[in-house]
């Protein structure tokens, strides 16, 4: 009987006009090198689109699952990727982004030894429109342990998460209990990190694990992603959902 691999599903939305980046992300996946037992899986969820659209030499490889789904938003695909996976770890990719060298690997390593934290985020480099790499400066922590409620402090004050959201792994059963992603026009990674943050301890990752690329076509470059109605909707819905599991996940 061979030995049956410890999965971490890889959860990737994608609208149309961010397929082109495909392949790179696609190239940074499968240069990852991953701990004995472990393995990956890719569940890319095109959304308002036709899979069939996905480049042939992404679709092709067996670790990679391509579904789609009518226009829904990020928050949306993600929720509908998330529940093809089969791993007991799943990771957030944007449809533009990269993972630089060794990222699953220290995302699992912290897993494995620390039982008790739920989930794990980590530096962020932006990727420029010229191809350089300039630090992300979100405010981050000190690397090591996040304890419960200390992302929302800072968020509640800043509305700035202090961490950057696109670079989270979860243990599947947090996610499950969370309720995967909330249905937002955008900030919905943001919402799924201080819910998690207020329901079990975290963990900070010092070494760049995500290579985030900026570009004008962003949903966060939109200008209602910084005032107005929806904003305001936006900042409101999150902070109902993260003070009524606050009151459930009380600290020990």
């Amino acid at each position: 009987m061979g030995v049956v691999s410890r999965i971490v599903s890889v959860v990737k939305p994608v609208h149309e006009a961010a397929l082109t980046f495909l392949p790179e992300a696609f190239a940074s996946l499968r240069a990852q090198e991953l701990p004995d037992g472990w393995e990956w899986e890719w569940l890319v969820q095109v959304d308002g689109g036709n899979a069939a659209d996905v480049p042939a030499g992404v679709s092709e490889d067996s670790r990679v699952k391509v579904s789609d789904n009518r226009r829904g938003g990020p928050g949306v695909a993600r929720t509908l990727a998330w529940d093809r996976s089969r791993g007991e770890l799943v990771k957030v990719l944007d449809s533009d982004d990269i993972l630089p060298a060794g990222a699953l690997a220290r995302d699992i390593a912290i897993m494995e030894a620390h039982p008790t934290v739920g989930w794990t985020v980590c530096r962020a480099d932006d990727l420029m429109p010229d191809g350089s790499l300039q630090h992300n400066t979100l405010g981050d922590p000190e690397p090591g342990l996040l304890a419960l409620g200390e992302l929302y402090a800072y968020w509640a004050t800043t509305h700035r998460p202090g961490v950057h959201p696109a670079t989270l792994c979860i243990r599947e059963s947090l996610l499950a209990e969370a309720g995967g992603w909330m249905a937002l026009p955008a900030s919905e990674d943001t919402a799924l990190l201080l819910a998690l943050d207020v329901m079990a301890d975290g963990w900070f990752i010092g070494e760049t694990g995500l290579h985030y690329r900026k570009h004008a076509a962003q949903t966060t470059a939109h200008p209602d992603h910084r005032a107005g109605d929806e904003w305001d909707a936006l900042i409101g819905a999150i902070r109902k959902r993260v003070n009524a599991l606050a009151v459930r996940h009380p600290p020990a």
